[in-house]
C-alpha cells in the first residue's frame, strides 16, 4: 500500500510504475488540440473585411512619400472600356460576338435595320392604298371541302428520310487559328506536268508547232471538201421519241378486245415447288433390274484408257 501511495502523483493514481499516465482533467489532449490558434497580426491591426480599399497593414512614411517610376504610372492605368462602342477590340474566334451582349446597336446598325421605302412612281401606280384589302362575307363564312382541307395539309416527309447527321469532327480553335508553315505550302501547290502531246520539232517556248505561209495560202479541191464534210443521217432515221407524250381521247375509251386481252396475259408456267415434282422419276422398273448387259454394252461400259 505504500509503494502504491509513493506513486501518486500530479495525474493522478497509477495503477503500476509501467503504465501510461492517464490524466484525470477535464480538458483532454484532443480538446486542446481542437481549439483555433490564436491570430498574431490581431492586436496590431483592425479587423479585415473583404471588398474594402484599407490596407492590412499600416504604410510607413517612407512608402507613403516615394515617387513612383515612369513604369509604375504607366501599369497603374485602368484599361479601356470597349463596351460602350458596341464591340470589344478582342480578337475572339469564329468573329465578334454578338452586340446583345456587350450593349445596344450602334446608330449606323439602326439606319441600316429600318425597312427600305417605297418608291414615289410604285405608289402612283399600285391600285389600293394598302397592301390590305377587304374580304368579302362569303370568303370568310366559306366552308371549305375536304378536297380544299386535304391539299392545305402539308407535306409529310418520307419514311425513309434521314435528317443531316452531325459533323463527325469538330475542328479545334488552334487548327482554324493555326498558320501553315512553308513545307505545307509548298507541298500544297499542285503538280506541275509537262506537255507531251505537241510536236517535238517546236521550240521549247512555243506550245504549237506554227503553220507555213504556202498552207494558208493552199486551195483546197473538191475531193477535199468532200471528204471534210461531216457524215449525214439516213434519210429514214427517226430521232428518239420522248418518254413522255400525249394520249389520244380515243386511246382513253377504247374497250379491249377477247383477243388482246387474252394476249395481255401473263404465260403459265409449271410450278417448280415440292410439290411438283415426280417421285417415280428415279425408280427403276423390275424389267431393267433383270436384265442381262450384252458383250457390246460391257465393252462400251468400259472406261477408256489414257
Amino acid at each position: 500500500m505504500a509503494a502504491a501511495g509513493g506513486l501518486r502523483g500530479a495525474c493522478g493514481l497509477h495503477v503500476s510504475a509501467f503504465t501510461p499516465c492517464m490524466c484525470v482533467y477535464p480538458r483532454s489532449r484532443i480538446e486542446v488540440l481542437a481549439d483555433p490558434k490564436p491570430l498574431f497580426c490581431q492586436a496590431s491591426s483592425p479587423t479585415l473585411v473583404w471588398g474594402n480599399q484599407e490596407t492590412i497593414w499600416t504604410l510607413s512614411p517612407g512608402a507613403m512619400t516615394a515617387r513612383p517610376s515612369a513604369r509604375t504610372l504607366y501599369l497603374c492605368k485602368p484599361k479601356k472600356d470597349f463596351t460602350k462602342y458596341g464591340r470589344s477590340c478582342r480578337p475572339v474566334i469564329g468573329g465578334n460576338p454578338l452586340l446583345a451582349k456587350y450593349g445596344y446597336p450602334s446608330e449606323r446598325l439602326l439606319r441600316l435595320s429600318e425597312p427600305k421605302k417605297y418608291l414615289p412612281a410604285y405608289l402612283e401606280q399600285r391600285s389600293r392604298e394598302t397592301p390590305e384589302w377587304p374580304v368579302s362575307l362569303a370568303a370568310q363564312n366559306y366552308n371549305a371541302s375536304k378536297r380544299i382541307l386535304q391539299l392545305a395539309q402539308p407535306k409529310r416527309l418520307h419514311p425513309d428520310f434521314m435528317p443531316p447527321r452531325e459533323v463527325p469532327t469538330e475542328v479545334s480553335s488552334l487548327a482554324v487559328s493555326a498558320n501553315a508553315s512553308a513545307r505545307v505550302q509548298k507541298l500544297a501547290e499542285p503538280l506541275i506536268r509537262e506537255m507531251t502531246c505537241c510536236s517535238t520539232h517546236t521550240k521549247p517556248g512555243i506550245v504549237m508547232s506554227t503553220v507555213s505561209r504556202s498552207s494558208r495560202k493552199v486551195i483546197a479541191s473538191p475531193r477535199t471538201i468532200e471528204l471534210s464534210k461531216p457524215k449525214q443521217l439516213h434519210p429514214k432515221f427517226t430521232p428518239p421519241r420522248d418518254p413522255e407524250w400525249p394520249v389520244t381521247k380515243a386511246a382513253k375509251r377504247a374497250v379491249a378486245t377477247d383477243r388482246t386481252l387474252k394476249l395481255a396475259e401473263p404465260c403459265s408456267r409449271p410450278r417448280m415447288g415440292l410439290t411438283a415434282l415426280d417421285p417415280d422419276a428415279f425408280r427403276v422398273k423390275e424389267r431393267a433390274l433383270k436384265a442381262v448387259c450384252t458383250p457390246r454394252i460391257e465393252k462400251l461400259a468400259q472406261p477408256i484408257q489414257r
